[in-house]
């Protein structure tokens, strides 16, 4: 189970279950104010596998924390920043060409070069 970040659109939870992908936002879970390294623990304390960000700080420091969690992953999403929908449509088509593979204690770019 994959946790969106608050720089995420709530709408992509939708999109990832209609492939059978579970999320959950951090706003959901009560954790939009938590730091980046305190948003990875909370996740992990929950169970969840891995967050998913737009923010490249976000994902530096959080691929920090990864060494005191090798069973997390931090994915974070290279598409340019649109609005709304317009995203949601780029990642969609993007995710039809290649989903995101996590791999346990890395920072995962996605999608790739």
């Amino acid at each position: 189970m994959w946790l969106l970040d608050v720089n995420v659109p709530r709408k992509l939870v939708d999109l990832l279950a209609a492939d059978g992908v579970r999320a959950h936002t951090a706003e959901s879970r009560g954790w939009k104010d938590l730091t980046n390294g305190e948003l990875v623990e909370a996740a992990v304390g929950a169970g969840l596998t891995g967050v998913l960000t737009r923010d490249r700080l976000c994902g530096a420091s959080a691929a920090r924390t990864l060494r005191r969690f090798p069973g997390f992953c931090v994915i974070l999403i290279t598409l340019p920043q649109l609005r709304g929908d317009e995203f949601l449509e780029r990642f969609q088509a993007a995710w039809r060409e290649d989903p995101i593979q996590p791999a346990a204690g890395a920072l995962v770019r996605w999608p790739g070069p």
